[in-house]
């Protein structure tokens, strides 16, 4: 028990809540190991204040002799001193012995804790049978003595007063009289920390709340701060511990921030003190107690404050089985204190940080090293390669600034520099001094020699570039490869520099980082040089010359070193050659002419755009560029089939990328980068704490590039040296200039063979320096053809109107034939086409290019069959145009004549009309033949034309009365004046033919119609057929009379004699004087013939009765297809007629109406009955055919239906019979229609009164 006498030290993890033990030590001492073993054995259940969540703990408890001193004073806020509970032992059973002493005693106990405001307290009363057997006489009951207690000192806190019963036996009684005292201890405990730390939170944040005021100190804080953090830790609740060093944390890097932004606070000077010790961080002490108490006498530096604040939370942190993240906060640490020194403007010695840093690294990582296995370290490298790789730059910082990095050895400034950092470091701690590989010893040895410092550095940059290559962070590896590579430049050794430097070039090259790319590239332009590899180095500086990321003075120089190899003379077979991009850029290409097609022997001109990338003017002996030929074997009759390969539009873009520059320049766009805004904030006063930017596509953006780009593109690490291929087609110039910027070089393409050219190489020629571009890509090239002259005709103007003068376009173009004086074009005439003659008639000349050469006056003479037409003479490869007038005669419809020869002795066939699926016109296609002097075949050509008309014609007839109407429609888009239209009948001079029309001139506008009238007169008989001829003459609208052409139409109207005429009658019911709806009615049809038998119809229909009466078959129907009409009875019949003039028969039959009003009759039809011995006809007319109703005869011949009902027709001409009867060729009647004009209807206008039924309706009305 001396130790519980002493003060306790504050080593939080040996720290345990302080409980006072007051009373019978003795008592206390036989009971103090089964307590402190069994107190923390069961966890409790622990809710912190401020709305921490609920957590199981196990209490422990440090029982020390109860001493006034122990109590806390007013001000004193210390708590781990703190005593939470306070005990005070008796075995007291003897009533004068409690009076005489134990009451006496417990009374200045209380009023020791009343006087110090402690409310934390209990009396444990023990309970033994030994106590009893001695103290027989004088003892009470256990319940008066422990009531007696109770009744003095625990008057209102009954449960301040525990009995323990037997504690030394091993009963059930024991047992559970010490699970009870344990509980209520663990109780007492918990309610005391819970109210304790709640009262020194709220007295923490209330002085946090003060930090604005003057006089504030933070290094007192931190102190208050830090006891609450060691009273969690003291409860193994280490997460809350690390909480309260954060919070401290985040307070004190806001001020420094805040200093930075100028808001400055008086506390902050004494760390702004100049740092006097870079020892690094102490992370192998729970608390490193110099640095504490430094801080707490308000003397600590930058360092030292965040050097302890660090080693408190690396401690928690492998508490928390957390050591990785030990490694990130170092990281950040080390980083963040560089940042506030340059914030704070603290001095600091050349070398300190780096020193600190150094040494910092290394502490942590082998801290990390103590408490994980090999096998975790390896598998967590990527927590701890930045450690590595920090450490490795600042140990090369440091040997940089001590000479140790150079050919030379150290100075003596480097060497009194070097005892000044060893200095700062002070001696060596205890906890690393048994350490042969501790992290000052490592200093101390890399900074002692030349050789050390080159093993050590060399150790630190293979372990990181290695740890970088496992995790694959290539980028970071590659980075510290290039910090090697420097050091092998300081060391001399530029072989194994060039290699670390090729690989970051990769890097830089493929990711597009200029700057980095730039400074790599000079670094190893250096290397190249010092190794005497000429090419190589001139291949660098030509890509340093054209980098504008340099200053125009050193991309001079890096051009000067190209010049001043181009000017020896050397081997001329032998010279060097460097890749073209990073010379000039061939930006574009343009063909003259734009086609980029030319005739054989043509001339054609290639334009190049060139970017040159040098600072200065720059001599080109010549320019040359190599030409892949392919010969054209698709023949002359055309252009060759190169043509349809390469399509250019005569001007070629190159998007290229800046090759210096290492860009990549694929013609595909790289993604846009998406940035967004990310902030966080409190979450007790949603206050901002930090924002930054996040790229939400790095997916697309940070990825590994295929490697699909053409040969020669810029974002090759280094272009590849290629030579140029020589061939018999070159295109060259000689001495260019080329100007920094864009240039542009004109050649001259040669033309003489038809085929393909392409462009495969150029090269540039500088003394002894090529640059070549091996490969041009897109690929272009140009095309020669050899063609055949060809000639076209086309309409001037669409679309072609048969029946007017129209304008057609030749156009010959004349390929390789040169057109002579004296040649001449033969075009064969045609009647229905003639090629009107023309007093002045040009011919324009001119370039494939379009422009006119000249103009001249073509001869044309016409004979009976062929027109000649002299060409003028015209060069090769020029186009000749000439326009000729045509007439398209329109078809009248009659006899065609014989059939006429072509000039090449063709048949010449008839041009036939035809129905255009494009437009509603009538097309006719005129075929035209034409003998050219270049070959030995007719050129066949063919020309549509459209008639603007269509005509129509029709019979009508007023009983013996005949009219003709024709109806003129203009389909055509062109609107026309009709003047003198006229209609003459050529076969028979007697009839005269009465035109109703009285307008001389009649407008016919597009898509419009005119109607012509004429009545039909004759003296002694009407013809039954009529040959007509409508003639009128037609010109567009707002011309003069001689614009006016003829248009004819022929047609023939057969059967036009009126046979029969049809008078019908309806008779109301007998006994009413009009007819009623729904009362059946007679209708009373009387046929007719008019005219006597003619000879065409004997020899057709008739027939002879026995009595020598010739009669014919007529059949009739009536049909109401309006519904106005019910037919009662039989609808149909058959009647004979007799053939004599005015004989008639009369027929009735029943009808009904359905409606009332005047309703028209009923449809009457007469059709002519055709019986079985008359000829089957072949092939009806459709022209002629009328609808009627079909015929419902099966098996029975018509002769026996006569006068059955319902005989219908649907049909033209109709047999009656099963079809296979007329497969077998078997004659059947058949019905067909009269012609128009010969049966004459009288009533089929006529319309009856039909009055509605007599039945009496109610209506009902309401009136209002």
């Amino acid at each position: 028990m001396d130790c519980q006498e002493e003060k306790p030290i504050i080593y939080t993890m040996e720290n345990k809540p302080i409980v006072t033990c007051a009373g019978d030590q003795g008592l206390f001492t036989s009971l103090y190991t089964s307590l402190a073993q069994q107190l923390p054995r069961e966890p409790m259940e622990w809710r912190g204040t401020y709305g921490r969540a609920p957590k199981m703990i196990h209490l422990e408890a440090n029982f020390v002799q109860f001493k006034e001193e122990l109590l806390p004073k007013e001000g004193n806020k210390a708590l781990l001193t703190f005593p939470f509970l306070h005990i005070y032992w008796t075995d007291c059973c003897d009533t004068e012995m409690y009076k005489s002493s134990v009451k006496e005693d417990m009374l200045r106990w209380q009023n020791t804790l009343r006087s110090h405001g402690s409310a934390d307290w209990v009396i444990i009363i023990v309970e033994t049978n030994d106590t009893k057997r001695k103290n027989k006489t004088n003892i009470l009951p256990r319940s008066s003595i422990v009531d007696k207690i109770r009744s003095d000192f625990c008057n209102k806190q009954n449960d301040r007063c525990v009995v323990l019963s037997d504690p030394l036996k091993e009963s059930s009684r024991s047992v559970e009289s010490w699970n009870s005292l344990l509980l209520k201890l663990r109780t007492l405990l918990l309610m005391s920390f819970t109210k304790n730390l709640g009262r020194f939170e709220d007295d923490m944040r209330t002085l946090r709340e003060k930090r604005t005021q003057p006089g504030w100190s933070f290094c007192e804080y931190f102190m208050v701060q830090e006891e609450l953090a060691f009273v969690f830790e003291m409860l193994q609740q280490f997460e809350d511990a690390l909480v309260q060093y954060d919070e401290l944390d985040a307070l004190f890097t806001q001020y420094v921030l805040n200093f930075g932004a100028g808001d400055t606070a008086n506390w902050l000077g004494s760390f702004c003190a100049p740092v006097r010790n870079w020892s690094g961080l102490l992370l192998r002490r729970p608390i490193d107690m110099e640095k504490r108490d430094s801080i707490q006498r308000g003397e600590a530096s930058l360092l030292d404050l965040r050097s302890y604040l660090f080693s408190r939370q690396c401690t928690l942190l492998i508490f928390l089985q957390r050591p990785w993240e030990v490694t990130q906060r170092a990281l950040e640490l080390l980083h963040n204190c560089v940042q506030e020194l340059r914030l704070l403007e603290v001095s600091v010695v050349d070398g300190a940080l780096d020193c600190w840093v150094f040494l910092s690294c290394l502490e942590v990582l082998h801290r990390i090293e103590g408490c994980c296995d090999q096998a975790q370290i390896a598998a967590n490298c990527s927590h701890t390669v930045g450690l590595w790789a920090y450490a490795t730059d600042k140990l090369k910082s440091l040997g940089e600034l001590c000479g140790l990095v150079s050919e030379k050895v150290p100075t003596s400034e480097d060497l009194n520099r070097t005892v000044d950092l060893l200095a700062g470091l002070g001696d060596e701690r205890p906890e690393t001094a048994n350490s042969l590989q501790s992290p000052y010893k490592k200093l101390k040895e890399a900074l002692s020699s030349v050789e050390a410092f080159e093993r050590h550095y060399l150790e630190l940059s293979h372990a990181a570039m290695e740890m970088y290559q496992a995790i694959g962070r290539m980028r970071s590896a590659r980075l510290v490869g290039k910090s090697l590579a420097e050091f092998y430049m300081r060391k001399g050794d530029p072989e194994r520099a060039e290699t670390f430097l090729q690989e970051a070039l990769k890097s830089y090259v493929s990711e597009g980082w200029s700057l980095p790319l730039t400074h790599t590239r000079r670094q190893i332009a250096e290397c190249q040089k010092l190794l005497g590899r000429t090419e190589d180095y001139l291949q660098t500086s030509a890509l340093l010359a054209g980098d504008e990321n340099l200053t125009t003075e050193e991309r001079k120089h890096f051009f000067q070193e190209i010049l001043s190899f181009a000017g020896k003379s050397g081997n001329p077979s032998h010279k060097v050659s460097l890749s073209m991009n990073v010379f000039a850029q061939l930006t574009r290409l343009q063909f003259h002419p734009a086609t980029a097609s030319v005739h054989s022997g043509g001339v054609l001109q290639v334009e190049l755009m060139l970017r040159s990338l040098m600072p200065v003017s720059v001599h080109i002996q010549q320019l040359a560029a190599s030409i892949h030929f392919e010969v054209d074997h698709g023949g002359t009759l055309g252009r060759s089939k190169g043509a349809q390969r390469h399509t250019n539009l005569g001007t070629i873009e190159f998007n290229l990328g800046n090759p210096s520059a290492g860009l990549p320049s694929s013609a595909a766009p790289r993604p846009v980068l998406e940035l967004d805004e990310v902030q966080d904030r409190s979450p007790s006063d949603n206050s901002l704490n930090s924002t930054g930017v996040v790229c939400k596509n790095t997916h697309l953006l940070i990825r590994r590039h295929e490697s699909n780009s053409p040969p020669e593109m810029p974002n090759c690490v280094s272009p590849p040296t290629v030579a140029m291929k020589e061939g018999a087609q070159m295109l060259k110039v000689q001495d260019v200039t080329l100007e920094p910027g864009n240039n542009s070089v004109i050649f001259t393409a040669p033309s003489g063979q038809p085929g393909s050219y392409m462009l495969r190489q150029l090269c540039a020629t500088v003394g002894e320096v090529q640059f070549i571009q091996s490969h041009i890509y897109p690929s272009v090239g140009y095309e020669v053809y050899s063609q055949e002259p060809q000639l076209t005709v086309e309409p001037l103007s669409e679309p072609l109107l048969a029946g007017l003068p129209q304008m057609v376009k030749f156009t010959l173009l004349t390929g390789h034939y040169t057109v002579k004086k004296g040649d001449a074009l033969q075009l064969s005439n045609s009647e229905t086409m003639p090629i009107l003659p023309s007093t002045s008639c040009t011919a324009r000349i001119s370039t494939p290019t379009a422009e006119l050469v000249g103009e001249s006056t073509l001869s044309i003479q016409s004979s009976e069959k062929v027109t000649s037409i002299s060409l003028p003479p015209t060069p090769p490869y020029h186009t000749m145009e000439f326009q000729l007038e045509v007439l398209c005669i329109i078809p009248t419809g009659s006899e065609r004549p014989a059939n006429e020869r072509l000039t090449n002795g063709e048949i010449r066939h008839r041009p036939r009309s035809y129905s255009h699926p494009d437009t509603p016109m009538t097309a006719i296609d005129q075929r035209m033949s034409i003998d050219c002097p270049w070959s030995i075949y007719s050129t066949l050509l063919t020309l549509t034309f459209y008639i603007p008309f269509k005509t129509k014609h029709s019979l009508l007839s007023a009983g013996n009365r005949k009219y003709i109407q024709v109806c003129v429609q203009n389909v055509s888009d062109v609107n026309f004046t009709l003047a003198e239209v006229k209609l003459t009948e050529n076969q028979h001079a007697s009839l005269e033919l009465q035109s109703f029309n009285t307008k001389t001139h009649q407008l016919l506008c597009s898509k419009h119609s005119v109607f012509c009238l004429w009545e039909v007169r004759w003296k002694d008989d009407l013809p039954s057929c009529l040959q007509c001829v409508f003639s009128a003459n037609f010109s567009p609208i707002n011309q003069d009379t001689s614009a006016f052409k003829p248009f004819h139409y022929q047609f023939q109207l057969e059967r036009v004699t009126t046979l029969y005429s049809v008078r019908a009658e309806i008779l109301p019911p007998s006994g009413e004087q009009h007819c009623r709806c729904g009362l059946v009615c007679d209708l009373e049809v009387c046929i007719t013939r008019l005219t006597e038998l003619s000879e065409g119809e004997i020899t057709e229909d008739s027939k002879t009765d026995t009595d020598g009466l010739k009669t014919t078959k007529l059949m009739y129907e009536v049909a109401d297809s309006s519904s106005n009409w019910a037919v009662c009875g039989k609808s149909s019949g058959m009647v004979l007629m007799p053939t004599k003039a005015n004989a008639t028969h009369k027929v009735q039959i029943e009808v009904m109406p359905l409606f009332a009003g005047h309703l028209p009759f009923p449809k009457i039809k007469v059709l002519k009955y055709l019986p079985h011995t008359a000829a089957v006809a072949t092939q009806p007319d459709p022209d002629s055919c009328v609808e009627n109703d079909s015929l419902s005869l099966l098996d029975k011949t018509l002769d026996d239906q006569a006068d059955t009902a319902s005989i219908r027709s649907r049909g033209s001409v109709h047999s009656v019979g099963s079809g296979d009867q007329q497969q077998r060729g078997v004659a059947m009647p058949r019905l067909e229609p009269f012609s128009p004009g010969q049966v004459f209807n009288h009533s089929h206008t006529q319309q009856v009164l039909v009055l509605p039924t007599t039945e009496d309706h109610i209506m009902e009305v309401n009136a209002t």
